[in-house]
């Protein structure tokens, strides 16, 4: 390996590093295991009218939810769009924040917003994006924009997602975030119960967004509480293990600790679960009903078309070689 070679190597791993510690945890999300799950679940949960085709295009819905979290090392506008740090504007940020983008932009300026996230906003946007594909019963748009609405929409059911304290209030805490909404969900999310009823009509779905963060936030302190409990209790032999990736070893929170957390919290994990699953199909569901409800049979077994699978193998290739993007994504 020739001097310049070695010192390029270098220099990109450094890159990377320093990208890796500064990225803003949040913007990683349930986990692959933990998005493709709740879409999946959520497709059941819709009327007669509706899961037929669903189901029929079931697979696209569920691998494609993953793809926000993808186009975050591709798109440099993604990353801000999956959380918000609501706490950031005051005591009672959802008194004074609001709801429309052009309020909040008044009074707080578009700089601002970006960097303490632009999730319910972004959502909005994606909601009304899925009302006009269905309106058009577009195929492509419908599934495109259903599995990305699904995304945006479970993030802020994390909590994490919802508070400037995304990782801890402390150092201590750190390490919280991934725990929480990857690690908890890969071990225990296949004995979860789903069944939640029926997708719903939502009134007002702005508002149900909101709703969804202020109870994320209100539940760091429990979630903070339990940590520091267990922490106190567990040794790091204890409060860690060892297991198999792939090729790799690597150390994991053992699922004694995780289970003893989710006793703590009282199980909200699978409640916050569930709490997403309910909201994407009602969000799905409402969509469909402002749309005219639209007879889905016609299109129900037709296929996503070249131009959108093209879409996705480039979008692949893009976050394979770590590329960013020119343009913006076909949402």
């Amino acid at each position: 390996m020739s001097k310049k070679l070695f010192k390029k190597i270098l220099l990109l791993l450094f890159v990377f590093t320093i990208f890796s510690f500064f990225i803003h945890p949040s913007v990683f999300s349930w986990g692959s295991y933990g998005h493709k799950k709740i879409t999946r679940m959520a497709v059941f949960t819709l009327p007669p009218q509706m899961i037929g085709f669903y189901k029929k295009h079931i697979e696209y819905v569920t691998e494609h939810s993953n793809d926000p979290d993808k186009r975050k090392f591709i798109d440099e506008k993604e990353a801000v769009r999956h959380y918000i740090d609501i706490d950031h504007y005051g005591e009672k940020p959802f008194e004074s924040m609001p709801k429309k983008w052009d309020d909040a932009v008044a009074k707080y300026t578009e700089d601002t917003l970006n960097k303490y996230g632009i999730n319910p906003w972004w959502t909005e946007k994606m909601y009304y994006r899925l009302v006009g594909a269905f309106k058009n019963l577009d195929v492509d748009k419908i599934l495109y924009v259903s599995a990305n609405l699904a995304h945006y929409l479970e993030d802020p059911c994390v909590p994490l997602h919802d508070t400037k304290y995304f990782d801890g209030k402390t150092p201590d805490q750190a390490g919280i975030h991934a725990f929480f909404e990857t690690r908890i969900p890969e071990l225990f999310g296949d004995d979860y119960n789903y069944f939640v009823g029926q997708a719903e009509y939502i009134d007002k779905p702005v508002d149900k967004i909101w709703e969804n963060i202020k109870s994320g936030n209100e539940a760091i302190d429990t979630i903070f509480m339990a940590w520091d409990k267990l922490n106190r209790q567990f040794s790091d032999g204890e409060k860690f293990t060892f297991e198999n990736k792939g090729n790799s070893t690597e150390k994991v929170y053992s699922r004694e600790f995780a289970q003893q957390f989710s006793v703590l919290i009282n199980n909200m994990i699978e409640r916050r679960m569930q709490l997403a699953v309910k909201t994407v199909s009602s969000f799905w569901y409402t969509a469909w009903v402002n749309a005219g409800q639209p007879d889905l049979s016609i299109i129900e077994n037709k296929d996503i078309s070249d131009s959108l699978k093209k879409v996705h193998k480039e979008q692949e290739e893009l976050w394979k070689t770590g590329k960013i993007k020119e343009k913006e994504d076909n949402e």
